[in-house]
């Protein structure tokens, strides 16, 4: 049985990566060239458009096109990309700075315009880059450099927001699941129309030390322990208020609906001008 190691699509003279010891951002990079290589895509064929902080700079590590942008409109350029080249494969690689606090405008509207783009959101939890700021993902009560006494709002679900304003294709994990994110990410590139994979990794140098997790270590025991499937989640009492979340495939619409799909009703509107 052949595995994918995804090094085709890394570039290895890019290598030793920027993050800290024990950043989960490594491991989905991992994740999504093993994802590219069990679909045979074409480097030349797929660009990766990132925004700013930490996981804005995985488009380096790539061997595939790469558009780095401003911080927030990841998905405006990923818009246009897709719209200028149907053809290509396009993923969006952003934090939950990019994708929610600053960028949750486009969030919303790129799911709701249901184009076939794969968004990929690493969520580590806060402003990693900056000084860990809170971001609009950080859970209630935890801290931060600007929580220090513990964050006073609830935080953005990114996948129930996603769900509900019309993404094709939906989904969390977190790093400790290498194989299953692969699969995730995997999906939701080949479905068409608008794909969220979220993927939980605390950011170990900031937030962990703050919130109980002093080591990589113990931000990969969390996990385990509050990453559970939504059966699970279900059965716990007052999940959330425990810190529990759910984790597995929300999503999976194989066809986009023909009045959201954007370019099924693009396609038509060039067959009436034609006519």
């Amino acid at each position: 049985m052949k595995y994918a190691t995804g090094m085709n699509y890394i570039r290895t003279e890019s290598l030793p990566h920027m993050w800290c010891a024990g950043c989960g951002d490594g491991i989905v990079v991992r994740a999504i060239a093993c994802a590219l290589e069990n679909l045979e895509l074409d480097p030349r064929k797929v660009v990766m458009v990132s925004g700013i902080g930490c996981w804005g700079k995985a488009d380096d590590y790539f061997t595939c096109n790469a558009l780095h942008t401003t911080h927030g409109r990841a998905l405006s350029y990923a818009s246009g990309v897709k719209s200028a080249n149907p053809e290509l494969t396009v993923v969006v690689l952003m934090g939950d700075g990019d994708g929610t606090t600053i960028g949750g405008n486009h969030l919303l509207h790129a799911a709701r315009r249901n184009m076939d783009l794969t968004a990929v959101v690493v969520n580590n939890y806060n402003y990693g880059m900056t000084g860990g700021q809170a971001s609009a993902t950080t859970p209630h009560d935890a801290c931060t450099s600007t929580s220090v006494l513990g964050n006073p709002e609830r935080s953005v679900d990114v996948c129930e927001l996603a769900k509900v304003a019309g993404a094709n294709y939906v989904a969390r994990e977190t790093v400790t699941q290498g194989t299953r994110l692969t699969k995730r990410i995997q999906e939701g590139i080949s479905n068409k129309g608008f794909s969220v994979i979220e993927v939980a990794s605390p950011c170990t140098t900031l937030f962990g030390p703050r919130n109980k997790m002093r080591q990589p270590l113990d931000m990969f025991r969390w996990l385990k322990e509050k990453g559970v499937s939504e059966t699970k989640f279900n059965k716990i009492e007052n999940a959330a208020e425990q810190g529990y979340f759910k984790i597995g495939k929300f999503v999976d619409r194989h066809e986009p609906d023909f009045n959201t799909s954007y370019e099924t009703m693009r396609s038509r509107l060039a067959q009436k001008e034609g006519k």
